[in-house]
């Protein structure tokens, strides 16, 4: 039994090993083909319904940045991986209730959306602060690239990104990072990025410091990077399907 749970354990480290590397290779074409030099965009591997030891997988291979979606399946995970020093992302919609418990572990909010938000997480970084000395939170404001406001995935109209970034960038324990965004369904990625690139460049015109773009995904990320994204957030290509349920 101990035999066949390695082999099964050695399979699925090297099946992860050759997804990272062609994920990888990905990025690095797609930098060379937008003429981007330096650092490539952080990547963050979104390990949402797949098992907390597919994450001590991916961190034996370098993996540092995780991303989850749900508070649940997330505090549960950091907890189980606390000594790996892992970096958590909470990249899904998050409710004001939820603010305690994400800043328990979150490295960094991605879809900061409403100023309700920006309050119930301000509050909540203070009290973790002052209980477990936790650093200042990284906050990417969520931005709607819908043009139908009725079916957009989430996040906040452009018009609403300056307001937004104001009571982020004032409040105490929060970092105002920069934008993220989710291509909309049936448009080209391309066009919704490149909206994303001038919101962002606006943003950071009144603070300098909020320049990041967290944007594309396993089937974008070519035209994500094209148009300035310095965070991905790639799960399927890297953990396949989600695992089936029992």
């Amino acid at each position: 039994m101990e035999a066949s749970r390695a082999v099964d354990d050695a399979g699925r480290v090297a099946e992860l090993s050759e997804r990272l590397a062609a994920v990888h290779d990905r990025i690095g074409s797609a930098m060379d083909a937008a003429g981007r030099a330096g650092e490539p965009p952080t990547l963050i591997v979104v390990t949402k319904f797949h098992p907390a030891g597919d994450i001590r997988r991916l961190a034996g291979l370098g993996v540092l940045d995780v991303g989850e979606n749900r508070d649940q399946e997330a505090s549960a995970k950091a907890a189980e991986l606390a000594e790996i020093g892992l970096r958590w992302h909470f990249v899904g919609q998050l409710q004001s209730k939820k603010a305690k418990s994400v800043v328990r572990y979150a490295h960094a909010v991605h879809s900061v959306d409403r100023l309700q938000l920006v309050d119930s997480l301000a509050r909540a970084v203070a009290r973790e602060q002052e209980t477990s000395g936790r650093g200042p939170l990284d906050c990417f404001i969520q931005v709607s690239l819908d043009d139908d406001a009725e079916a957009h995935r989430g996040g906040a109209s452009p018009a609403e990104v300056p307001v937004l970034a104001d009571q982020l960038a004032a409040a105490d324990g929060l970092v105002l990072a920069g934008v993220m965004a989710v291509a909309p369904l049936g448009a080209r990625p391309e066009d919704s990025f490149e909206k994303l690139a001038v919101i962002s460049a606006r943003l950071a015109s009144d603070h300098p410091s909020a320049t990041a773009i967290s944007a594309g995904m396993s089937q974008d990320l070519e035209a994500a990077i094209r148009f300035g994204a310095t965070h991905l957030r790639i799960g399927s290509d890297i953990l396949g399907s989600r695992p089936a349920v029992g």
